[in-house]
C-alpha cells in the first residue's frame, strides 16, 4: 500500500481587513486539524485580487494570528508574488485547449441568456454560455479581455464532479451546468481565485484544506482544474459558518468588526464554541487566560472527533 504523504494543511485570508470571528474560527479549525494530525500547518496571504486589498491588512492579520498562539511552521507565502507561477499554468493549460480567451463583457452573457429566455435568480451563478468557445467560432477577431476553464459538456463525466467533504459528506455537482466555464484570468488582469489557489495548494503540498462553508462550492471548480493540471487533489473539511445575530453570514463585505483580542483566549474559546468544540466545561479554573491549555484542549477535542470517539462530527 502507497503510504500516505505528511498532513500540510494551511489558512489562506485576504487581506480586505481584520480577521472578524468567523475568520478566526476558520483559521483555529485549520490549525486544530494539522495540530491533531501530527501534521504541519501553513499561512498563505492570499492579496492576488489587488482592488479587494487593504494596505497593512496582511501584517494586522499576522499580528492577530501570532497573538492568539497561532504560528505558522514556515514563513507565509504571498500569492501577489507569484504571478508567473499562474502565467505558466495558464499556458499549459491553453496549450491543451482546456483554456481559452474570452471577449464577453457581463452584458454580452446577460443578453446571451435573454436571447436563450433565461431568467437570473439573484445569488445564482451566471453560467456563461460557451460564446467564444473555440468550437463555436471563439473570438472572432475580438481582441480577449479574460481567460476562461473549459469545462465540457454539461452531463458528461469529465464535467460531473462527486467529492467527499470531511464534515458535510458526499457532494456531486456538474460544474458545466451549474457554472459553466470560469474565469482564470479576469479582464482587469487580476488572476481569478479558482486558478492561484489551485496552483498554491499544489506548489505548497497542501494535503488538506480546512477552510469555512461558504467557500464549498469552489470545490468542484478547483478539482476539475487540478485535473486539467495534473495535480493531486486534497482532502477537504468544510466547517459550519458563523452568523450574526439577523442570520447573515459574519463577512467583511457585510461590515463584520473585527473580532476583540483584548483577551485571546476568550476570543479563541468562542471560536472553538463556534466550531461545536464542548471546551468550556473542560477547562479548570482560571485556565481562560493560559492559551497553551486552551489550544491543547482543543487539539485533544479535535483529534477525538476525528477519530470517532465523539459521534457529533464526521470528521
Amino acid at each position: 500500500m502507497k503510504a500516505l504523504p505528511p498532513y500540510r494543511g494551511r489558512f489562506a485570508p485576504t487581506p480586505s481587513g481584520p480577521l472578524h470571528e468567523g475568520s478566526l474560527a476558520a483559521a483555529l479549525a485549520s490549525w486544530l486539524d494539522a495540530r491533531a494530525h501530527g501534521g504541519r500547518w501553513l499561512l498563505r496571504i492570499e492579496d492576488v485580487d489587488g482592488p479587494r486589498c487593504q494596505p497593512g491588512a496582511a501584517e494586522e492579520i499576522l499580528r492577530q494570528l501570532a497573538s492568539c498562539g497561532l504560528t505558522p511552521d514556515e514563513p507565509p507565502q504571498w500569492q501577489s508574488q507569484r504571478g508567473a507561477h499562474y502565467d505558466a499554468a495558464l499556458a499549459r493549460l491553453a496549450e491543451t485547449g482546456a483554456a481559452y480567451g474570452c471577449a464577453c463583457t457581463r452584458a454580452d452573457i446577460a443578453r446571451a441568456w435573454a436571447a436563450q429566455g433565461r431568467v437570473h435568480q439573484r445569488h445564482a451563478e451566471w453560467v456563461y454560455p460557451g460564446t467564444c468557445r473555440p468550437e463555436r467560432g471563439g473570438l472572432a477577431g475580438q481582441p480577449a479581455r479574460a481567460w476562461r476553464l473549459h469545462t465540457g459538456t454539461a452531463g458528461a463525466p469529465a464535467s460531473l464532479i462527486d467529492w467527499r467533504d470531511r464534515w458535510l459528506g458526499a457532494q456531486r455537482q456538474d460544474v458545466a451546468a451549474e457554472v459553466g466555464d470560469f474565469v482564470l484570468r479576469r479582464a482587469d488582469g487580476c488572476w481569478a481565485y479558482q486558478l492561484a489557489v489551485v496552483v498554491d495548494d499544489a506548489a505548497q503540498g497542501i494535503t488538506h484544506v480546512v477552510r469555512g462553508e461558504d467557500l464549498a462550492d469552489n470545490t468542484p471548480r478547483q478539482i476539475l482544474l487540478q485535473r486539467a493540471l495534473g495535480l493531486p487533489t486534497p482532502a477537504y473539511l468544510h466547517t459550519p459558518l458563523v452568523c450574526a445575530a439577523d442570520g447573515e453570514k459574519l463577512s467583511k463585505s457585510h461590515g463584520a468588526p473585527p473580532v476583540d483580542l483584548a483577551d485571546p483566549a476568550a476570543a479563541l474559546l468562542r471560536a472553538a464554541q463556534a466550531l461545536g468544540l464542548p471546551i468550556r466545561g473542560m477547562l479548570h479554573p482560571g485556565a481562560g487566560g493560559h492559551l497553551p491549555e486552551l489550544l491543547g484542549l482543543g487539539v485533544s477535542l479535535w483529534a477525538q472527533q476525528a477519530e470517532g470517539v465523539a459521534s457529533s462530527w464526521p470528521l
